[in-house]
């Protein structure tokens, strides 16, 4: 009992600031845009530097630091679409970078990125029912994407400024924009000073000041206000001076309006909700994916008898255990046919990037390595490392098992949905094979409703002292530790070490650790 309010206090300290979690959701936002990780945050650090030029007040640029880092966090509610039109959505947004989206350059990118991939046939289909009616299209996907970047932006807390200028992020200076064609200041000063940001942290990575110079200077008075590109252009190179790639999270989390606002456990929860909830509309058939996952994981995780810290770490785990499909086009997820084996490589990636994007939050590191692992099995047959037992802990089985039923619940392009009692039976299949922990696929069936008893964590009959004094042997404690942390006389570990090792069929303790390992017991 004292021990679990230790590690639930150390718990509460280490929860992470909002700031360093919405950090991390903009590096999953630059997965989306097909940009180098940290895009968001070195144009929000371009975007103070040209606001201090500007002299804009504390609080607009406070507005600017978010709204420049959040500014695309709608994209990926419009990536089916963007798909549909466009093929690979997240190579056509790489390349919407480098043209002004404005007249015949505008014309014909859409021209040469219609269906991309595609054969010609199809691609002139899709170009036909496209220009029937493109603006309308085009129209449509912006509203999806203003709209889903608004209602994020109130989840998360930020204030009513930034989900104003966020309704602004397609619109141009000159009018020419969507969705509603809002021109000169009509265009909150945060987003075009967003807006000038984004696009000079590429042009600068991809072609030096001088390029990201040119382009400013070729877009002033058309998607760019005069009297931002004017003081841009006299210290373009002061304005670009941000930190190299590795510095550049330290110094924006530096800068951050609410550096020091640590989170604690609700709010947490509430924003890795909030995350879940939004990754979730990438695709239309997994819309409350995350939080039905996380929801079922923490049941289950309760039934086994975790810990309170390991219960909620499974459990936001479990919230965004997909946040690295962003990074994955709906190319591939929305595809109805098998997929070819690159497209498979590419998907078996999504686990690595959710791990990339949380574990930069340090607060996060046990929830990212719990999250990473929710394509993981015991036999090793899993993605994306290919861990065996020894290398999964429970609250990685537990995950597994629910991401597993929870999807089959959904329907994918490829099959329909299975049903509870489909789900049930191929969770129950995949444990005879090897690759699921029985004991976590009983825990989230007795979870969902599907067992009438609670069936229990502890293998070979052993009790809960054994398990626990197990546990022990396998992070190499003696029984004289053992009996000075369970308050035990050594005579009585030695009692409970002696009937574990025969329940288990070993006999010294590399055999413990190594059982320990296999049946997910090093952690409470």
């Amino acid at each position: 009992m004292h021990n679990q309010g230790v590690a639930s206090s150390s718990t509460r300290h280490e929860l992470p600031t909002r700031a360093e979690v919405l950090a991390a959701l903009s590096v999953a936002v630059d997965l989306g845009l097909g940009q180098p990780a940290e895009h968001m945050l070195r144009s929000a650090l371009i975007a103070l530097r040209l606001a201090d030029r500007l002299g804009l007040t504390e609080r607009q640029r406070d507005c600017v630091y978010y709204t420049t880092l959040i500014m695309w966090i709608g994209c990926h509610a419009d990536s089916h679409e963007y798909a549909r039109w466009f093929g690979d959505d997240i190579a056509v947004r790489r390349s919407s970078y480098l043209v002004d989206w404005s007249g015949l350059p505008y014309q014909r990118f859409l021209l040469t990125n219609i269906g991309h991939g595609e054969s010609l046939l199809s691609r002139l289909k899709t170009m036909a029912t496209l220009y029937a009616n493109a603006r309308g299209h085009i129209t449509q996907l912006i509203h999806s994407h203003c709209t889903s970047a608004g209602l994020l932006a109130d989840r998360i807390g930020l204030g009513a400024d930034v989900r104003d200028a966020l309704r602004y992020t397609f619109e141009r200076f000159d009018g020419g924009g969507l969705p509603t064609g809002a021109s000169g200041e009509q265009i909150p000063i945060e987003m075009r000073v967003a807006q000038l940001a984004d696009m000079a942290e590429v042009h600068q990575r991809e072609y030096g000041v001088e390029g990201a110079v040119a382009m400013v200077r070729s877009r002033r008075g058309g998607q760019f206000d005069p009297a931002l590109v004017d003081p841009f252009v006299a210290d373009a190179a002061g304005v670009l001076a941000v930190p190299s790639t590795g510095d550049v999270w330290a110094t924006a989390l530096q800068y951050a309006p609410d550096h020091g606002t640590r989170l604690d456990g609700e709010s947490l929860d509430a924003l890795l909700v909030a995350l879940g909830e939004f990754v979730d509309l990438k695709c239309p058939f997994t819309l409350g994916h995350s939080r039905a996952v996380a929801t079922l994981a923490g049941a289950a995780a309760e039934a086994l008898g975790l810990d309170a810290v390991a219960v909620a770490t499974t459990r936001r785990a479990g919230y965004v255990h997909d946040i690295g499909r962003i990074g994955v086009s709906n190319q591939i997820w929305s595809k109805p046919a098998q997929l070819s084996t690159a497209e498979f490589e590419r998907m078996r990636l999504h686990p690595y990037l959710t791990e990339r994007i949380l574990s930069q939050v340090p607060a996060l590191k046990e929830v990212a390595a719990v999250a990473a692992n929710h394509h993981e099995c015991l036999d090793g047959s899993g993605y994306p490392r290919g861990l065996s037992a020894r290398q999964l802990g429970m609250p990685d089985r537990v995950l597994a098992c629910a991401v597993s039923y929870q999807s089959a619940l959904e329907p994918r392009p490829y099959r329909d949905a299975l049903g509870p009692a489909g789900a049930a039976r191929r969770l129950r299949e995949r444990a005879t094979n090897g690759e699921f922990d029985p004991s976590a696929v009983d825990a989230v069936l007795y979870a969902t409703g599907h067992a009438s008893t609670k069936r229990t964590a502890r293998p070979d009959g052993l009790t809960a002292r054994e398990v626990e004094v197990l546990r022990l042997v396998a992070q190499g404690a003696s029984n004289k530790d053992i009996a000075a942390k369970l308050v035990l006389s050594e005579k009585t570990v030695r009692n409970h070490v002696e009937r574990a090792y025969a329940k288990i069929g070993v006999s010294n303790r590399i055999g413990a650790s190594l059982y320990a390992l296999e049946h997910g017991l090093t952690s409470e």
